[in-house]
């Protein structure tokens, strides 16, 4: 099927990018400019202790512009929203001031290497959440000065409380000012309780879904969507049947005399879940997702390429075309999640 015929374009909500610190090297401000680099150390904390320095024959381990590039040809989608790798780790980052270094020299490197390469490459700011200040201002420079759509919260950090803390309102302040969109992103799997388990499947089966869990839980009941009634937030990367359960779980919780400790809250979760402030991205194959867009909010899923993690790059070429061909969710539905709600969450222009 050549997506070219659609009578809308594809937009790719999370792509990825495999950045170096080679070149953000070259991007560091302040003090740690011209700092001799050691190749030995990298520059953002390991993701989880797992190996993930080589990978199968085939699978591509540089993402350049003029790569991204030739993806969004061979699959006929118009535009990615892209996200990094390494930096998913942030959050671990024990030097404050380094987080802030180097979120820094991310976002400056990677407006300059893709979004001012070309219009089809958008990208998200890495936000160093450790100093909730400093990440403000940093969203607010990102969206004026370097044209980036929006903003990554690590989902896993080293900071003991999650989103929902009144310390990181001024991120969210901001990104209400701004009318930028926050994402949630997983990608470590640190202090969930698996640390014991020796086979990566088992590790990347949780990872995701368990780090995003913890930052929607505290985020809903702390009140965090009734303090910012204008924020767009989405988590990311953990597919989208997790929301109709977690609806009726919070649901359940908040009906308990324990609904004390939620004072914040002036509706049920699920409101909140289902008010148009809550985003996500689906899989292309989840059997789950007609259910989903009927418990949910039609308006608020996206489809993610993940591109190029985890798959050989032909294998990408598979999922729209399938998702096209699927008979339980309507036409109308596939344009939502194709192309009007990446556009309506990101503020794309296109």
């Amino acid at each position: 099927m050549d997506l070219r015929t659609l009578p809308y374009p594809v937009i790719d909500a999370d792509g990825h990018v495999f950045e170096k610190d080679s070149e953000l090297h070259d991007f560091l401000e302040g003090r740690y400019r011209g700092m001799p680099r050691f190749e030995t150390y990298s520059f953002f904390p390991s993701l989880d202790g797992w190996h993930r320095g080589s990978s199968v024959p085939g699978k591509d381990h540089e993402t350049p512009a003029s790569r991204w590039l030739e993806f969004l040809d061979e699959l006929g989608i118009q535009m990615t929203v892209l996200y990094p790798t390494a930096g998913l780790a942030l959050g671990l980052s024990q030097d404050t001031e380094w987080a802030c270094a180097v979120a820094r020299a991310y976002n400056s490197w990677i407006s300059e290497k893709f979004v001012r390469q070309s219009q089809r490459l958008q990208a998200v700011a890495l936000l160093p959440v450790q100093e909730p200040v400093e990440a403000a201002a940093e969203l607010r420079r990102a969206k004026k000065e370097l044209g980036l759509v929006g903003g990554l919260l690590p989902a896993v950090t080293v900071l003991h409380k999650g989103y929902g803390h009144p310390d990181f309102d001024p991120i969210f302040q901001e990104a209400e000012r701004l009318d930028v969109p926050l994402a949630v992103h997983g990608a470590p799997s640190r202090g969930m309780g698996f640390d014991f388990f020796d086979k990566f499947i088992q590790v990347h089966t949780l990872e995701h879904p368990f780090a995003i869990l913890i930052q929607f839980t505290h985020m809903i009941f702390e009140g965090l969507f009734e303090r910012f009634p204008n924020l767009r937030v989405a988590f990311l990367e953990a597919g989208s049947g997790w929301i109709p359960y977690m609806m009726d779980r919070m649901d359940e919780e908040f009906e308990k005399p324990h609904r004390r400790q939620a004072p914040a809250l002036t509706k049920t979760p699920s409101e909140y879940i289902r008010s148009g402030q809550i985003w996500t991205t689906c899989e292309v194959e989840e059997k789950t997702l007609p259910h989903v867009l009927r418990r949910f909010n039609p308006g608020c899923v996206m489809w993610p390429s993940d591109y190029p993690h985890e798959r050989l790059p032909d294998m990408f070429k598979r999922d729209i075309p399938e998702f096209l061909k699927r008979t339980d969710i309507t036409d109308e539905q596939k344009r939502l999640i194709l192309y009007e709600n990446p556009k309506r969450f990101y503020r794309l222009e296109i």
